[in-house]
């Protein structure tokens, strides 16, 4: 794609209103934007919640609850309450901002143990860092739990615990939010566009507010588990949650702790991944020629006796059957080695798909404990404390380590050498030169990402009534550190195994029986001396803080005939610190399949000043029920960056009772992070694709070297290091590149504009059936610029090579021929890729929604019987991106991009049908996605992949309570078990978490009350 989207990009606000399934008791969110209960930080100007569903509340679990657009009744006792994306208490709880709310039901409902897979199956949300995928993605990830709204990047997500932050799990201030206890989770608010002038940076996306329940009197114990229907992939849940209040209500404790295991699912064990990422570094091991010292064409000739004289190019990689004889890789002329497993000759080339080997779905374990503690010593103060603590261990399976064949180099005199290849090797010019190889260790272990997360926050404040009218106060600090130890096992040390194959006797000496590195015939008969000495554990240590102080005021300033005018006032000092240790041999690149990467330290901080006014304009007017108006300002001074404002407007406006209009603009900023601001050069790999329609422009299999342009193409890939005695016959010889990111002090944030202008009709019938019928329909539109990014690996191929027209005289001298080094032969052996201020992003769409829920009862003799029906349409209008503020905007609306992970349907939707028939709920969802072209139908448009057909799938839930102590839930995911879709016709590829790759699976869990 044109930014790197793994750094995310930003979009917009979203106007919408979805009401999932809460329980009753819960104040779930409707089509109005109604909230519900209050932060923790008003915790004591709130009721106590019920702490237990009543009989004939799961019709509310499963589906929308429908409430009044305006003046709909507030909490109990009149209290005020703060909604999500503002800090202003008020006694109804509509919004101008369009809110999604989701209960603690439906997180449930869906079968998931991590909050993010979840949260995935809204529409605004495109699946971000998760427990799905592997290879360069997976190193990225590292178990971490992330959430992307609307395709913006996580990084531009705020994520949020009762109105506070969370503390980051990377250098790029990004949530993992497995360190969520879901048993803790009363509902969770999504704002999807700019909300900074109330939280502050990285509010751009949009705000999810996870929200905790406040009062539970009692012990309450929660479990779940379920596998997929091939049996092959368990999850399961367990939690205890216990809490005690005073009969004065003046002291309230709550504890939490938890344990949460997932078994890894390997793509071995699917057959959608029998040809996945086709790499050609290949267990057999391939003697690549070099462009200066190439062997004579007769003696290769002679070794392929049985074929016509120049059928197998002295140019080409020439792999090693066990037999001892020779085999060319790329026509795969007298290959003998497997071809099944992990072993495959397709396109014409000895290949082995990596993606068996390695994780689809990512093993974990979690322990999480959670704490909160409130004392009301007067009106005027409460004191309240908070913990929390997650230890989350994740693994990710990542296939055998492949060599970096650059790196290594073979003796002539090595005992192992074939006699087939060394009549190669006697025909160069110079016949005592070291030659070079390359392969796979299959002989090894495969390669682990062990990656331990240990993260804490402890919050400690004190809030409670000024004494001057309604005022009240809130002050707190709060101390957040994530220390993550990353683990590489096997690590394989290039050093190591350039001794063994430089040794006169094979290494023989070193270790016992030496490496003999030609063909399969040693593989998995590596003496274990000798595995221990060409391998070691890579550590990675990584120690991210956050500590904040924040105080605010808020109340009425005065009262107009139309209500009260309130006000608030919030200060903030925040920073971050960061220290970042890789292993040695990292270091120094000393560790195969992995880049070199030096040590990253660095350390931000923010003053932030913010107010926020309310003002009541008309009520109960003709055509003005109620007309409000909301401002907001926040200036914000970085120690690295200066100072920012950033600002909001809105208002609602409901001419009768049953319609809301709604609307507001947002200047929204992002600040550059400790990563994006600090990092030294850290390597990276990524996926490019295979030839003919992605790949190395260069490689002669490449559309682009057969096209009309095809001589200047040549001429730029010999400029660009493509050696020209190799040039006819090159072949890039795997799937992937890599990159190497660095940070930029000069940096500046990003700025973005957020627009909504959104609808909501909730008629008053008389009739029972009609009584309940909610309609909205939201506006978006956003526009960024300066966005902070690196420019993607493949786009920087794409633009060089006039993939998309951007280099029409070919030119080496193009800004992003200049990323790109290759080696002597023609290798990519890295591009560059800095952290920039690029150029922009604008998108808009539509939201609609539909809540309706029908009393059966009412239309016959049903009895209790419920129907409710939700769904939740988003259509994307536009998703425009460019690269330089002098560049046009390209247009990626109804686009699938596989390497940024980023789907963009013109229309997706989630639809949810419940039947309640007293105690007892059945749900029926469907999960819909629009076709999409591929993205190089943009960046590509001369030679693009194929695109996606539509993609539904349909899951099935069940509950049933037993009693105010007991119940139970079931459901079946994927119930036609549904495939996942190949990606740009590459087989194997696909999105992880948009497409569902486990296939059919269950899940029976319960919830028990004491």
């Amino acid at each position: 794609m044109l930014f790197r989207l793994a750094s995310g990009i930003s979009t917009a606000a979203l106007g919408w209103s979805l009401i999932v399934a809460a329980p009753a008791h819960a104040q779930t969110q409707s089509a109005s934007g109604n909230a519900q209960a209050a932060p923790a930080a008003d915790a004591a100007a709130m009721p106590p919640a019920a702490d237990q569903t009543s009989p004939g509340d799961l019709s509310a679990q499963g589906a929308a609850t429908p409430a009044a657009v305006q003046g709909a009744e507030a909490p109990t006792g009149g209290a005020d309450i703060v909604v999500t994306g503002s800090r202003i208490t008020r006694s109804d709880y509509t919004s101008a901002s369009p809110i999604v709310t989701t209960g603690e039901a439906v997180l449930k409902a869906t079968g998931a143990v991590n909050i993010e897979q979840s949260l995935n199956q809204l529409p605004q949300f495109v699946p971000g860092s998760g427990s799905q995928g592997g290879g360069a993605s997976a190193a990225a990830s590292a178990g971490r739990a992330t959430l992307n709204l609307r395709g913006l990047g996580d990084k531009r997500t705020l994520v949020l615990l009762d109105g506070r932050r969370l503390p980051p799990s990377t250098v790029f201030n990004v949530t993992d939010v497995n360190i969520i206890p879901l048993s803790i989770v009363e509902s969770v608010e999504t704002i999807t566009g700019g909300a900074s002038a109330v939280y502050g940076s990285d509010a751009i996306a949009g705000v999810v507010n996870f929200r905790t329940r406040r009062h539970i009197n009692g012990v309450e114990i929660d479990g779940q588990m379920g596998d997929t229907f091939r049996g092959d992939r368990m999850a399961a849940d367990l939690s205890a949650v216990a809490g005690w209040t005073s009969k004065d209500d003046r002291f309230n404790v709550i504890a939490e702790a938890g344990y949460t295991k997932r078994d890894e699912l390997k793509g071995s064990e699917r057959s959608f991944f029998d040809l996945g990422i086709l790499s050609s570094f290949i267990g057999q091991g391939t003697f690549v020629p070099s462009a200066t010292n190439l062997p004579s064409q007769a003696a290769v000739d002679a070794n392929f006796a049985n074929l016509a004289p120049g059928t197998v190019s002295r140019t080409n990689s020439l792999g090693f059957n066990n037999n001892g004889s020779l085999f060319s890789q790329v026509g795969a002329y007298n290959y003998a080695g497997p071809t099944s497993g992990n072993y495959v000759t397709y396109g014409n080339v000895v290949r082995q798909p990596v993606a068996r080997q390695q994780s689809i779905e990512r093993p974990l374990e979690r322990y999480n404990f959670f704490g909160k503690a409130e004392y009301e010593v007067s009106p005027a103060l409460t004191l309240y404390a908070q913990a929390l603590y997650n230890r989350t261990d994740a693994q990710t399976n990542v296939g055998s380590s492949l060599t970096q064949f650059i790196t290594v180099n073979v003796s002539a005199n090595n005992p192992f050498i074939p006699a087939s290849l060394r009549s190669i090797l006697a025909s160069r010019p110079n016949p005592a030169a070291n030659f070079s190889i390359n392969r796979r260790f299959v002989e090894l272990p495969p390669r682990v990402l062990d990656a331990q997360f240990d993260t804490s926050q402890f919050i400690v404040g004190a809030r409670g009534k000024i004494g001057v009218g309604d005022w009240t106060y809130d002050i707190y600090g709060s101390r957040d550190r994530t220390v993550i130890n990353n683990y590489i096992s096997p690590g394989v040390l290039g050093s190591r195994v350039n001794q063994l194959l430089q040794a006169a006797d094979g290494g023989q000496s070193l270790c016992a029986g030496g490496y003999n590195p030609f063909g399969l015939a040693n593989a998995n008969g590596i003496s274990a001396q000798c595995a221990a000495y060409i391998t070691r554990r890579i550590s990675q240590y990584e120690d991210i803080r956050q500590n904040t102080i924040e105080g605010s005021v808020q109340g009425t300033l005065f009262t107009l005939p139309a209500g009260d005018v309130k006000a608030s006032v919030v200060g903030t000092y925040r920073e971050n610190k960061y220290n970042f240790v890789p292993d040695a041999a990292l270091i120094a690149g000393d560790v195969f399949a992995t880049n070199a990467t030096n040590p990253t330290r660095g350390a931000t901080n923010v003053k932030e000043v913010a107010a926020e006014l309310f003002v009541p304009i008309l009520k109960d007017k003709p055509f003005f029920h109620t007309l409000n108006v909301s401002l907001g300002g926040r200036y914000s001074h970085y120690n690295i960056t200066g100072d920012i404002w950033t600002y909001k407007a809105e208002g609602e406006w409901s001419p009768v009772r049953m319609l809301m209009v709604r609307g507001g603009y947002q200047r929204a900023v992002r600040a550059p992070n400790i990563g994006e601001l600090f990092s030294s050069p850290t390597g990276a790999q990524v996926q490019i694709g295979n030839p003919p329609t992605s790949g190395d422009p260069c490689d002669v299999r490449s559309v682009s070297r057969t096209g009309s342009n095809a001589g200047q193409l040549r001429t730029l890939c010999i400029a660009t290091g493509v050696p020209a005695s190799l040039v006819d016959t090159y072949n890039f010889t795997t799937v992937a590149i890599p990159v190497t990111n660095t940070g930029n002090l000069a940096l500046t944030p990003e700025k973005a504009s957020t627009k909504t202008l959104g609808v909501v009709l909730k008629p008053d019938f008389a009739s029972p059936v009609l009584r309940s019928l909610s309609i909205s329909v939201d506006y978006y539109n956003i526009s960024i610029r300066d966005v902070i990014s690196t420019v993607a690996g493949n786009t920087a191929l794409a633009k060089c090579y006039n993939q998309d027209g951007s280099n029409p005289t070919y030119s080496v001298t193009n800004t992003f021929c200049q990323l790109i080094t290759r080696d002597n032969t023609g290798g990519i052996v890295n591009v560059s890729l800095p952290y920039l201020n690029l150029g922009g992003l604008k998108t808009s769409g539509v939201d609609f929604q539909l809540d309706w829920s029908v009393p059966l009862g009412t239309l016959g003799n049903l009895g209790d019987t419920r129907l409710t029906l939700n769904s939740v349409v988003s259509y994307l209008g536009s998703y425009q991106i460019k690269n330089f503020a002098t560049d046009p905007f390209q247009e990626f609306r109804g686009t699938i991009d596989a390497t940024n992970a980023l789907p963009l349907p013109r229309w997706r939707y989630t639809t949810t049908g419940n039947l309640t028939l007293g105690d007892f709920d059945f749900g029926l969802r469907w999960r819909h996605l629009n076709a999409m072209r591929d993205v190089t139908s943009v960046i590509r448009p001369a030679s693009p992949a194929p695109g996606v057909p539509a993609y539904d799938v349909f899951d099935l839930t069940a509950r049933i309570r037993v009693n105010d102590q007991y119940q139970f839930r079931m459901g079946v995911t994927n119930l036609f078990d549904t495939s996942p879709l190949v990606i740009a016709g590459t087989p194997g590829n696909t999105l992880p978490g948009t497409y569902d790759v486990l296939g059919r699976s269950f899940y029976v869990g319960f919830k028990a009350r004491f």
